[in-house]
């Protein structure tokens, strides 16, 4: 990696960070095209390299809601049991079996941006009746074990799956955001040492790719701190409708990228 490339990854990083740490998103999902398409990066080595990502990345927006006093709770200590297990089933498919980043694009593309879409029009209109109840906890464990196996898939941050999800069933975004950024955390590190343990048996590009990884990261580690302190000063509302943009802009974005 030359020093040109370090310094686009941790732009990227930088850039996107800012706008998906004040709702609960780590960045890997928007960050997952540029690696491929413009950095180069071979798979399946992007997914662990992705995660790497992840975990530099997260301490920054982490170390900020700790010292306003909203990390952990009960949300976060669900997401994390959910996500961990789901991570390694994800890692092992993907060397493994190998599913196509087609299968991929189509799943978030399907996923997202009807979600995206649900959310930005129930913020802009709310409904009379009344409010929706937050999933319950078995619910809310099954759902990040299912975006803990995407995640050790395709290396991209529950937060994206996750947040638009749980916002629109009515958990507060300020309660969403550090809770989905702390499962993120904690899901990266166990998966890309996941990733690095079977390199050492698997042919192929497995490993990450270091540099690039920490490059990247280093940018969203900054981003993520800024990201952070912004979000207290953004209503709830303003917070729905940037989770409920990003959603339909990946959803967008990968659909594209299927029918090109």
């Amino acid at each position: 990696m030359d020093w040109s490339t370090g310094l686009l990854g941790f732009a990227a990083g930088l850039s996107i960070s800012v706008a998906t740490a004040p709702v609960g998103v780590s960045g890997a999902v928007f960050l997952l095209p540029v690696q491929v398409s413009v950095l180069g990066v071979p798979s399946p080595a992007v997914t662990p390299t992705n995660l790497l990502y992840n975990v530099v990345a997260g301490p920054g927006a982490l170390f900020r809601y700790w010292r306003a006093g909203r990390l952990g709770g009960q949300l976060a200590r669900l997401l994390i049991a959910g996500t961990l297990p789901g991570v390694v089933l994800g890692a092992l498919i993907r060397v493994f079996a190998v599913p196509g980043p087609r299968v991929f694009r189509l799943l978030v593309a399907v996923l997202l941006l009807p979600l995206g879409l649900w959310l930005g029009l129930r913020t802009v209109r709310p409904a009379p009746a009344r409010d929706p109840r937050p999933p319950s906890p078995r619910t809310t464990r099954m759902l990040a074990l299912v975006v803990g196996v995407v995640g050790g898939i395709y290396g991209i941050g529950g937060g994206s799956l996750l947040g638009p999800i749980l916002v629109g069933r009515g958990t507060p975004v300020a309660t969403v955001a550090p809770a989905a950024l702390a499962s993120t955390f904690v899901t990266s590190i166990v998966g890309a040492a996941t990733y690095a343990l079977l390199s050492l048996t698997a042919t192929g590009d497995v490993a990450p790719d270091w540099l690039l990884g920490l490059s990247c990261g280093a940018g969203g580690l900054l981003g993520g701190y800024l990201g952070a302190r912004l979000q207290p000063h953004l209503p709830d509302t303003a917070l729905r409708l940037l989770l409920a943009a990003l959603a339909t802009g990946i959803g967008v974005l990968y659909a594209v990228r299927v029918l090109g």
